[in-house]
């Protein structure tokens, strides 16, 4: 007879989005968030005989994370350790608790060169935190994600292995554009405001310093620079799609193309993805699970 047991579990509410307006002054700001939390612990009574008693139910989850934005939101970093101190502190069955959290980012409409108090754009990118408390340790990861970025030049490709069903031409000259995903593992807590805003201005300013010979080479560029620049951080994972610009081939309509016409390819695309890592870093222990 083969014996079953019930494996890793966990449960929670996805994707509570919670938009808040402060008010103070003429001037107002908003936070505008998709909220996502997840517990784990002692729950195997629920799975195995149906006995909830140990549950926090995920409605009551989506309830906190309103009640507590009534408070505040703040950085996000420091929301999501509220919650998720929260949820273990305060329920007994509860052993660890994760909080995702991506924030979509809005900036003011200008007005005759003024900002305007209370309208707003979209602005490119989002960012993002994931917390996680198990009642004696807190691991934080921030980071951005689907910010797209471009080189018209300084890009090549080339030496490449091939074999029988290779057909990509070489390159020296090539558009070098993806959307950049990165998360930063923090050592401990910091000024997230500050940590959030160099880490993403070294990011892109690693992919344009970057003379490019392949996307893995500008990952590993980027990752570094941040690094290098924050001492705070001890990780930087990194995913960027290769989004393909292809030269589009003018001469059946007797013209020439000294690349200025591209087609931009929506799929399939490359996907390269990696982490940069400093010497000596602790163990990230809960941090990617």
């Amino acid at each position: 007879m083969v014996d079953i047991r019930l494996g890793d579990n966990q449960y929670g509410k996805a994707e509570t989005r919670l938009v808040r307006v402060d008010r103070g002054g003429e001037r107002h700001s908003i936070t505008d968030l998709n909220v996502s939390t997840s517990l784990a612990g002692d729950l195997d009574a629920t799975h195995l005989t149906g006995d909830n008693s140990g549950v926090l139910p995920t409605d009551t989850q989506k309830n906190t994370v309103y009640a507590f934005a009534r408070d505040g939101v703040g950085e996000i970093e420091d929301f999501g350790l509220r919650l998720a101190r929260h949820f273990v502190d305060t329920t007994p069955t509860i052993t660890r608790a994760r909080v995702r959290i991506e924030q979509y980012r809005w900036e003011r409409i200008q007005v005759e060169g003024a900002p305007a108090p209370h309208s707003f754009v979209r602005a490119a990118g989002t960012r993002t935190a994931t917390v996680t408390y198990d009642g004696a340790r807190s691991w934080v990861v921030s980071g951005i994600a689907d910010v797209t970025a471009l080189n018209t030049t300084g890009s090549e490709f080339h030496g490449f292995h091939r074999d029988r069903y290779t057909t990509l031409p070489e390159t020296t000259d090539r558009i070098l554009a993806t959307a950049v995903s990165a998360r930063w593992r923090h050592a401990g807590e910091s000024d997230w405001a500050v940590s959030y805003r160099e880490a993403h201005r070294h990011l892109l300013e690693a992919f344009a310093d970057t003379h490019s010979l392949s996307l893995q080479q500008t990952l590993h560029a980027m990752g570094e620079r941040v690094l290098r620049h924050r001492d705070e951080l001890v990780e930087v994972r990194l995913e960027l799609p290769n989004k393909h610009h292809f030269l589009v081939d003018l001469s059946p309509f007797e013209l020439d193309n000294p690349g200025e016409v591209f087609f931009a390819a929506d799929r399939p695309y490359g996907l390269i993805e990696g982490s940069v890592v400093r010497d000596g870093a602790p163990e990230p222990g809960l941090a990617w699970w």
